[in-house]
């Protein structure tokens, strides 16, 4: 029995954050035991635990999803934490021992704001030297640079992460970082430096001409180091105009354009530092996780183009830099260009608009390791110019730079394509969870759009650990409403860009938390974000009374289904589904989570006015948008898809409203028309209602527009638009046009939890209770998918043999339990774990075609043969449009159609409907035996 991931405030051993009241979690393994039995928690100040300052005792009340330790804190006071858990089977085990470490809470600063008397646009860095003359046994240093800094004490990186302070709303609140920096410092004199980078704060950035100084036009730093020598006393070194500056070696550089460095550059000159006035009152302990190098990649190949240049192929769209070796010559000019594709074989970056993404190095003459200090990019090609000698790619690492997230989720199927898209989902995540959740990672945008974040944050939480990333967002969020009224910005942190407050986008507020609180089971998500969520809410009821009060929302800008493909404009990124209706099923969603929220937070009138407020306005919508008899007003997928999964059709309507989506789908050749907002919920809303074979259908389209048309292209992320390259290469347009965009990866969460079927529950959030609810196709042969959830590992895995016998195999967590829905299944034929499910012990019931199953921890091996065979047949009573889709079916039925006979499934649809080869004999000559034959070749050729 073992106890792992001990976490506090779901980070491991965290130093320095803002942990308020910290809350512990913890995963136990490798027990027979199904529950926890008891379980102890104690804190000391020391690791041998000599000096306890909170104990337990053993207790049947510690949730291993969220202990709250019930003490008061000192500040930059490290804390030693451990469990002991009991099983209900006998087995006990002690954890290791974590950690978690205070800032400075609300001590007051010695260290001043420091200003260079430099020119605004200089790079500049900051030292000063100072002298250790005892033995150090603990240093910290509380650091805030403005934009960006790096620190480093004696010549050596203090720390492993890159872009602190982070990106977050400055003029609100201000993060400082804690480093320990004891093993940095030496007996005698020690420097130390903070070089400055513009960022977010000063450099250029957002919309309205990519203006720069957005929150401030000076450089800045505070700095405090606090030396605890080993009799006891202490030693502060603190910024003051003690300080120097002088002319850093980065020229020039920003986010978007890149940055150039000089190593030649050399200057005596020193320049004086002045006090600055920003005040302590914005400053907090961090909240954003550390941006770190999770992945290194070599090149995949060197490619000389057609136009000459030397591009290298890192074989994946990514986000970091790289870095190289050099020996190059002094004053050689070495420039690094980045680009998403190649076009005609050439080096291509026109879809970064203005963006430069350029590196510039200008060499001294000695070997140098060289990589980026305040820029990243977006990228799989490097064009590399000035290169002396001849190019090595061992002389290049690609450094894969995000938040510093765990991964959790895992899918795979037999399909290759599929686990492509899986992983382009994944590694758009990757590219664009870089401290704020952002649209895209390349070109000169790079913000924490809203709307994608929202779309995306149940796939985020499946696939990494996402808590705290998504507690700072929401943090910084709750603080852009405080002087809007409760409206969300269409971005954040806000920067320049005006406006917000658009369905969708700004329901940010509300989706992410519950998202969050779904998968953790910790409702402290909801404390830190429910005046936000309601403050969002709020403003939506004001808009909808000051227009009328008829619990519709028809008021504002939204940007509806984005990038759709059925607006009545093509020019024109508005999709085709009314923006009334869209907003107002926001309005009716959040208002419901919202009382959701309330409910388990013990707000009981709240959760009550809130869900009357919902329910008001599903009843306003059915009555603006239904019929009396059931019809939807709007005949779009996403229509029919918002409809359906947010609860807006009356019950007596379903039938009615689920076979017009098929309907839709059918005119639409089924395929994908939806846009951000349909896209998320479509596949979801189609397996819930008795429709999973088209959602499948939609999965497994190769063609355009869908999923896996991007990566028959060779897409390695998800791309912003469905035809972002056309089918000949070339990409669609450079006004809008990112290919590293992940809000369609939203697929993934589909394929967790409807294809793997490993649902969370609201009873029991966390995963404490799961619902493991595959749902099969045949054109899978198998799929297999782990989540290790905030409870535990859970795993999902199903297989067909030749027969189409179904075998599923399931691992449930310690001190977890699941409820199974069994697809097509007898329960009389069912087996688990080898024996018959009357003789296993299991609870069990018959759900018409379903068997369920309420099991425990443990693994479990269920085999059964499917009431009705997932195997599908291909016949000549087959409709021939489906036929044609099947390739080889085209190829055997071609010669028997008339010459010239139109055999475009997507065109021919409209003219014969789903008419088979069968009916069609009337009209077109077949002989009998013909038909009959060419049974015996579609049969062989079932889809396999």
């Amino acid at each position: 029995m073992y106890i792992t991931r001990m976490k506090t405030n779901r980070i491991t051993n965290p130093l320095g954050f803002s942990l308020e009241k910290p809350r512990f979690s913890y995963v136990v393994t490798g027990t027979e035991g199904k529950k926890q039995a008891a379980a102890r928690i104690e804190v000391a100040l020391d690791i041998a635990f000599s000096t306890i300052v909170f104990d337990s005792g053993r207790s049947k009340d510690i949730d291993n999803l969220a202990f709250e330790l019930p003490i008061g804190l000192e500040p930059r006071t490290r804390y030693y934490w451990r469990v002991t858990v009991w099983a209900d089977n006998g087995d006990f085990a002690i954890s290791e021992t974590a950690w978690f470490e205070t800032a400075k809470l609300n001590e007051p600063w010695a260290a001043k704001w420091i200003i260079p008397e430099l020119d605004k646009d200089v790079h500049p860095v900051l030292s000063r030297q100072f002298e250790i003359t005892g033995k150090v046994i603990s240093a910290r240093a509380y650091v805030c640079g403005l934009g960006l800094y790096e620190m480093e004490m004696n010549g050596v990186k203090a720390g492993d992460e890159y872009f602190a302070p982070h990106f977050n709303a400055y003029h609100k609140w201000l993060q400082y970082q804690t480093y320990d920096v004891t093993e940095l410092l030496k007996q005698g004199e020690n420097r130390i430096s903070v070089s400055l980078g513009n960022g977010l704060y000063k450099g250029r950035f957002g919309f309205e001409g990519y203006t720069d100084k957005i929150y401030g036009d000076e450089f800045a730093l505070l700095c405090e180091i606090m030396v605890t020598y080993e009799d006891g006393t202490t030693f502060v070194i603190k910024s003051d105009t003690d300080w120097t500056a002088a002319k850093s070696k980065i020229t020039s550089g920003n986010l978007y354009d890149g940055e150039v460095f000089d190593a030649t550059f050399q200057s005596s000159d020193i320049f004086p530092v002045r006090e600055g006035d920003l005040g302590y009152d914005r400053l907090t302990a961090r909240l954003s996780l550390p941006v770190v190098v999770k992945e290194e990649l070599k090149p995949a190949q060197v490619i000389r183009t057609p136009a000459g240049e030397t591009v290298l192929d890192m074989g994946q769209n990514m986000v970091g830099w790289l870095r190289f070796r050099t020996t190059a010559p002094k004053g050689t000019v070495i420039r690094l260009q980045h680009g998403e594709v190649l076009q005609d074989g050439n080096f291509y970056n026109e879809n970064l608009r203005t963006a430069k993404a350029e590196y510039v190095y200008i060499a001294d003459g000695t070997e140098a390791v060289v990589r980026p200090y305040f820029t990243f990019f977006g990228f799989r090609y490097v064009k590399v110019e000035g290169w002396s000698g001849e190019l090595n790619p061992d002389d290049f690492t690609g450094c894969v730079l995000y938040s510093d997230l765990e991964e959790t989720g895992s899918f795979e199927t037999s399909d290759p394509l599929v686990n492509r898209l899986f992983l382009n989902a994944l590694w758009g995540q990757k590219g664009n969870f870089l401290d704020v959740p952002t649209d895209c990672p390349q070109r000169d945008e790079r913000m924490g759009w809203t709307g994608d974040a929202q779309v995306f944050s149940g796939t985020a939480c499946f696939n990494m650990d996402s808590y705290a990333f998504f507690r700072k967002y929401g943090y910084d969020m709750a603080r852009e409403q405080e002087e809007r009224g409760g409206m969300v910005p269409m971005v954040v942190p806000a920067a320049n860009v005006q406006g917000g407050g658009s369905s969708a986008w700004a329901d940010a507020a509300t989706i992410i938390p519950w998202n969050v609180y779904l998968h953790y089971g910790d409702k402290a998500i909801l404390e830190h974000q429910f005046e936000s969520m309601k403050a969002w809410v709020d403003y939506i009821i004001r808009a909808d009374e000051e227009s009328g009060g008829r619990r519709l929302w028809t008021t504002g800008f939204h940007f509806g289904d984005w990038l759709a493909l059925d607006g009545s404009n093509p020019d024109s990124p508005m999709g085709g589904t009314d923006t009334d209706f869209i907003a107002s099923a926001y309005y009716r969603h959040s208002s419901l989570l919202l009382a959701k929220a309330a409910k388990v937070l013990g707000k009981d009138e709240l959760a009550d006015y809130y869900g009357r407020i919902s329910e008001e306005v599903k009843a306003a919508i059915e009555d603006e948008f239904f019929s009396k008899n059931g019809r939807l007003a709007l005949d779009t997928q996403t229509a029919y898809a918002v409809a359906l999964y947010m609860d807006l059709v009356p019950d007596a309507f379903k039938a009615r409203v689920t076979e017009a989506l098929r309907k839709r789908l059918k005119i639409d050749c089924n395929h994908l028309r939806t846009g951000f907002v349909g896209t998320p919920y479509l596949n979801s809303v189609l397996s819930d209602n008795g429709s999973n074979d088209l959602a499948y259908t939609l999965l497994l389209n190769d063609d355009y527009p869908s999923w896996l048309y991007a990566v028959k292209l060779g897409a390695t992320t998800i791309w912003e638009r469905w035809n972002s390259i056309l089918s000949d290469g070339t990409i669609s347009g450079t006004g809008m046009n990112s290919l590293n965009h992940y809000a369609y990866g939203a697929i993934a969460e589909w394929m967790y939890r409807t294809v793997a079927g490993i649902n969370p529950t609201e009873e029991a959030p966390g995963f404490r209770r799961a619902v493991l609810a595959p749902n099969p196709d045949y054109r899978l042969k198998w799929v297999k998918s782990s989540v290790n959830t905030a409870a535990g590992l859970y795993h999902s895995e199903w297989s067909f043999d030749e027969d189409g016998n179904l075998t599923f195999r399931f691992e449930i967590p310690f001190n977890a339990t699941a409820h199974v829905r069994l697809p097509r299944a007898n329960a009389a034929a069912v087996t688990i774990n080898g024996a018959v499910l009357e003789a296993s012990g299991a609870v069990w019931a018959q759900h018409g075609e379903e068997t369920h199953l309420e099991l425990n921890s443990g693994s479990y091996v269920i085999h059964y043969t499917p009431t009705k065979s997932y195997i599908k047949k291909l016949s000549t009573h087959t409709p021939l449009v489906e036929l044609l889709y099947h390739g080889k079916a085209k190829e055997l039925i071609a010669s028997l159609l008339p010459h010239g006979m139109e055999l475009n499934p997507d065109t021919l649809q409209a003219s014969i409907g789903e008419a088979s080869l069968r009916d069609l004999s009337a009209y077109y000559p077949m002989e009998a035996t013909m038909l009959d034959d060419l049974d015996e070749k579609l049969t062989a050729l079932s889809i396999v």
